[in-house]
């Protein structure tokens, strides 16, 4: 049901492929709550989504760039202001990818060209297009950010390889950018921890299905959806939530907090 909780605002979503990506839940939900958006996915993976089709739904302009790209950033931010006509109010990051988990290359053999890379698309990423918004002046004052993360940042979780150091510095990208974004124009900057979650890019690492299962065994209200997961972005995106800003939020169900769960053991 919607509230118009972004009934007037606008916004970027980076990271949408499929149906089943979270970035293309959020979408759907925000501009159920009154937002307009422009979608961005990088030019290689918008060839093998829906992205296109999912633009034409919401109306939305989709708008291609390399998230590592500097220059692409900078003209996806500058397009998006024209064809919102004027500066955003909330961005989400919702990328990340492992050429190491991809390859099955283990922890203790990993390729450090391809652990370089994984940096630069799943984190430094992050750094880059709030640097880029910063320098264009490209988000209104009380605007919200928001990155994807999952609990690996803190916990060990051997097959999720480099991208648990991925995360950990995209959380620490959100707590340093966070404070100059609040001190300059009232911005906050946060990540949401997220459950497993049945998405494209999930669904390929080594184990993941047994893993789902055991997390939505051991959480007391089992895993997130992306559904819900996406509610949780529009709240974040709202009014509701202004005085937020610099955390890691765990939306997992009670995962984060759990010990041991006698559920698992039956």
């Amino acid at each position: 049901m919607a509230n118009n909780l972004l009934a007037g605002k606008k916004g970027v979503i980076f990271g949408a492929l499929d149906e089943n990506s979270i970035a293309w839940k959020v979408a759907e939900r925000c501009v159920e709550e009154g937002a307009q958006i422009t979608l961005t996915n990088a030019p290689v993976a918008m060839r093998f989504g829906q992205i296109k089709e999912l633009g034409k739904r919401l109306n939305a302009e989709v708008i291609p760039a390399d998230a590592t790209s500097l220059e692409d950033l900078e003209n996806l931010f500058t397009k998006s202001m024209e064809v919102l006509g004027g500066k955003v109010d909330f961005v989400l990051h919702s990328i990340g990818m492992s050429l190491n988990v991809r390859k099955n290359r283990g922890y203790t053999d990993l390729k450090y060209d391809w652990m370089q890379k994984t940096f630069d698309i799943s984190a430094i990423s992050f750094h880059k297009m709030m640097q880029t918004m910063w320098k264009l002046d490209a988000i209104n004052e009380w605007g919200s950010i928001l990155a994807l993360t999952y609990i690996a940042a803190q916990r060990t979780f051997p097959d999720y390889n480099e991208m648990a150091e991925s995360k950990a510095l995209l959380e620490s990208f959100a707590r340093s950018f966070g404070f100059h974004f609040g001190e300059k124009n009232k911005v906050r900057v946060n990540t949401i921890s997220q459950s497993p979650t049945m998405t494209t890019a999930g669904s390929g690492v080594k184990g993941f299905t047994e893993f789902f299962s055991y997390a939505d065994k051991i959480s007391p209200l089992g895993n997130a959806p992306a559904e819900a997961c996406a509610d949780y972005c529009v709240t974040m995106f709202s009014d509701l939530t202004r005085m937020v800003t610099m955390q890691n939020l765990y939306h997992d169900g009670g995962f984060s907090n759990m010990g041991m769960n006698p559920a698992v053991l039956d």
